[in-house]
């Protein structure tokens, strides 16, 4: 019996439909840029409850805060408390299955405990304010924009868990893509994008500034997860080339008009009234905006043309513009070669 095992050599590694996956057998890496992704996600690891909420907790007890303030925070918090799990169970339950290469998972292995700590974050933030879990965590059901968004991502990822599912058809790849897509490009490149413009607003106007570090935190892996998505997508487009059809494209831009208008909906739904000289007229134009982006990164043309009416914010929030949130922290994860045991 020959028990040397057959080298996969990089040439052969696929991003999806690989045969040679029965382990994770990172070298040789062909998708250097997968590896660069798991490597920045490391060097941004951090923790919800590093982050003080005393100052927080005394705000939120006292008159400091409008009615208006309060039901944009409470709204944000519904959402995110349930969109990050709904962005974790997709990975883990249908993305990670049907990406069959080594780099690629080890990346979707660091997002989905990323997920993890965005989830315990809000659960943290509800818990250090006394909120009511029951009323956050069950907004996706009672609060109709929130609910649509969440509906409109859960069918997306319907066919993709079914046991039958498959990426070996071109019918079943293009749903795959249409999936990241909606994942990627949409929930963490547009659905989130108003709620962080909104607290960070907050942040920047010192009100709630616990809150607005960790979103400052989830904002800096987001933009990594967007990043690492959009090569994906890109790179399965490039291995098959049969399936970027114009009606396909077509379809694309569909969903992405149609999440437009959802996040639209959820924007008016925060804002009722404008908080912090934000209205939710402004919003219509800032999703547009970065519905423009994204659409360019995945090669579409943009639709809306746009400009943000942020401009204060854009060296916070603009994937061209990076910020580095960790350089006021206090305290710094040492490297592995420190560490003392």
């Amino acid at each position: 019996m020959n028990n040397k095992s057959k080298r996969v050599e990089a040439k052969e590694k696929r991003l999806i439909n690989c045969t040679a996956v029965d382990v994770n057998q990172l070298m040789p890496l062909k998708y250097h840029w997968a590896w660069e992704h798991y490597l920045n996600g490391c060097a941004n690891h951090w923790m919800p409850t590093e982050v003080p909420m005393s100052k927080d907790i005394e705000t939120w007890k006292s008159d400091d805060l409008t009615d208006g303030e309060r039901h944009m925070i409470m709204q944000n918090l519904g959402f995110f408390s349930t969109a990050e799990s709904l962005v974790g169970n997709n990975i883990v339950l249908a993305i990670f299955k049907h990406v069959t290469n080594p780099e690629a998972r080890q990346y979707l292995l660091r997002q989905g405990f990323e997920e993890a700590i965005h989830t315990h974050t809000f659960h943290y933030i509800v818990e250090s304010l006394a909120l009511d879990p029951g009323e956050i965590f069950n907004m996706y059901n009672e609060n109709e924009t929130i609910r649509k968004k969440d509906a409109f991502e859960m069918k997306l990822t319907e066919d993709v868990l079914k046991d039958s599912f498959t990426t070996s058809t071109p019918d079943g790849a293009q749903k795959f893509l249409e999936n990241l897509i909606g994942y990627y490009i949409i929930m963490e490149g547009i659905f989130f994008y108003s709620g962080f413009a909104m607290i960070l607003s907050m942040n920047r106007q010192n009100k709630m500034t616990g809150i607005g570090e960790q979103f400052q935190y989830i904002l800096r892996d987001e933009t990594i997860h967007l990043n690492f998505g959009i090569d994906l997508i890109n790179s399965i487009k490039e291995e098959n080339k049969g399936l970027w059809t114009p009606d396909f494209q077509a379809h694309i831009i569909d969903l992405i008009k149609e999440a437009v208008e959802l996040e639209i909906a959820y924007a008016k739904d925060c804002l009722p009234n404008g908080v912090l000289g934000l209205t939710a007229e402004m919003f219509e134009d800032y999703v547009g905006y970065i519905a423009d982006r994204r659409l360019e990164r995945i090669g579409l043309k943009p639709i809306y043309n746009t400009k943000t009416p942020f401009p204060w914010m854009s060296e916070v929030i603009d994937l061209g513009k990076e910020k580095n949130f960790f350089e006021t922290r206090v305290n710094e994860y040492q490297s592995a070669a420190s560490l003392t045991w």
